[in-house]
């Protein structure tokens, strides 16, 4: 987990879509108990990052832009929620977790952590780094 796909690699990018629709699905369908963490990092992602693009592949939320490409993801596992940055390892200081590639991520297991000053400058930072294409 955490890192961005090898150049060559057979894994297909998700087709970006401009609609939020798919996402808000996707939100509704994840346990009861992450809902709190998963709104709060998505109206976050939405309010920091402009003119985003949305879709949902491998059970996996994708935002990104026609400029930068796929910069994050966010998975819900049955007690976390990983937000991935596909540049995150160009971030001052990068997310915590990831150990190869150009990604990084962090594991949200409370809506505090969601809130964290952190959480927020990487999400600003995303919004200027290249991601995944």
């Amino acid at each position: 987990m955490g890192k961005a796909p090898r150049a060559g690699s057979s894994r297909k990018p998700p087709t970006p879509s401009d609609s939020y629709s798919e996402i808000d699905d996707w939100l509704r369908r994840q346990m009861p108990d992450l809902h709190p963490i998963l709104d709060h990092v998505d109206g976050l992602i939405r309010e920091t990052i402009p003119g985003l693009q949305y879709a949902v592949k491998w059970k996996k939320a994708y935002y990104g832009s026609p400029e930068l490409g796929w910069i994050l993801e966010m998975v819900a596992y049955d007690v976390s929620v990983n937000v991935v940055f596909f540049g995150g390892v160009e971030f001052d200081p990068p997310p915590p977790l990831g150990s190869t590639g150009r990604s990084r991520y962090v594991k949200l297991t409370s809506l505090d952590e969601a809130r964290s000053p952190e959480m927020h400058r990487w999400l600003e930072q995303a919004a200027r780094v290249p991601g995944w294409r």
